[in-house]
């Protein structure tokens, strides 16, 4: 659909129709995930400097963690990025306190139980391990606030930093922290494509178009 050439009337009034935005970002330490902040804090829509679009955060990432955050103003990706029921990967490195032993890799991968719950399973990598910090990769399909920080925390390997890495089919390529670039039609529908195929693997099948309210995803 071609929406620069749709005419959208309401009480014969022609209503314009807002073009569609997507941006990648390579969020640093510091700012916020949101599109405002009362307490005058930073926000991520303050490091893209864009004032022509209602932009908001495909998700969330806490204020000390970094990496990959989507914003767009495109409510309906929004969604089948960020709610469980399309699972759509997101692939987070940490650097840790100590040494994770093999035993406790498994328990992160088979799922931990947190205080709202158990937090689901995750794929796991050591990356290095070290006598003093280590550093892990994990990839989860759906999360809770701060839940990534909370697994490595129920181990008892808390987090120093945290970097998301990946969303999806898309990756933080060469931005670096505080950079961004507005995606391609490709890349837009490559993330389309991996919550289609998410949402069926766990259905069977089905519509997935059905509206369900999207948790926050912040870690």
């Amino acid at each position: 659909m071609d929406e620069s050439a749709d005419r959208v009337e309401l009480d014969g009034r022609a209503l314009v129709v807002e073009p569609r935005v997507y941006m990648l970002l390579n969020k640093p330490r510091g700012p916020i995930s949101a599109a405002r902040d009362q307490r005058g804090r930073q926000t991520v829509l303050d490091l893209l400097g864009v004032k022509d679009a209602r932009l908001y955060p495909a998700g969330r990432l806490d204020a000390g963690t970094e990496g990959l955050l989507i914003i767009t103003n495109d409510g309906e990706l929004t969604l089948r990025l960020t709610h469980p029921r399309f699972g759509v990967e997101k692939v987070y490195e940490a650097e840790v306190e100590g040494r994770p032993t093999q035993d406790a890799l498994d328990r992160l991968q088979k799922g931990v139980l947190l205080d709202d719950g158990p937090s689901g399973p995750a794929r796991v990598r050591l990356l290095h391990a070290g006598e003093t910090a280590s550093r892990v990769e994990l990839t989860i399909h759906a999360g809770r606030k701060r839940q990534v920080r909370r697994m490595l925390q129920a181990i008892g390997h808390p987090v120093v930093s945290l970097i998301r890495t990946r969303v999806g089919p898309l990756t933080l390529g060469d931005l670096k922290p505080g950079q961004w670039r507005r995606l391609t039609q490709a890349e837009v529908g490559q993330l389309r494509s991996a919550a289609e195929k998410g949402a069926a693997s766990r259905t069977g099948g089905g519509d997935s178009r059905q509206r369900e309210p999207a948790q926050r995803d912040r870690r």
